[in-house]
């Protein structure tokens, strides 16, 4: 590995966004993803190309840390469907609302340096802040 490379995990990646803007920028690197999404999941790897031994799983829900590789940076593009206005906002009453809280047992017991989320329009307003 390159050294002063910053190693990521991209967390409910979609199509790859937050990967695609690191790479592009240098100095970081993809160690995996996870996307559960079929097609989304097919679009990022036909971008990306992961190479061979990038962690990959389907279902955050089912990421256990300690089997993970160490990250300095865990992107996660929010799950945003259930704050955003176009999914009616929601909430926890969509299943997809009670997501994020992967986010944080995915995060705590790694503590990386830097984690990264999406902007989602309506998440910081959520039950007044």
């Amino acid at each position: 590995m390159i050294p002063n490379t910053i190693k990521f995990f991209d967390m409910f990646a979609g199509i790859g966004g937050f990967r695609a803007g690191l790479e592009r920028a240098g100095g970081f690197v993809c160690l995996g993803h996870c996307e559960i999404d079929k097609y989304a999941d097919q679009s990022y790897r036909a971008i990306h190309r992961p190479k061979e031994g990038e962690w990959i799983c389907k279902d955050a829900r089912q990421i256990q840390s300690g089997q993970m590789p160490a990250f300095d940076l865990h992107c996660a593009g929010s799950t945003c469907q259930a704050f955003s206005v176009l999914g009616q906002r929601k909430r926890c009453a969509d299943p997809t609302g009670h997501l994020f809280f992967e986010i944080d047992r995915v995060v705590e017991p790694r503590r990386p340096a830097y984690p990264l989320l999406q902007n989602v329009f309506g998440f910081i307003s959520h039950v007044q802040g």
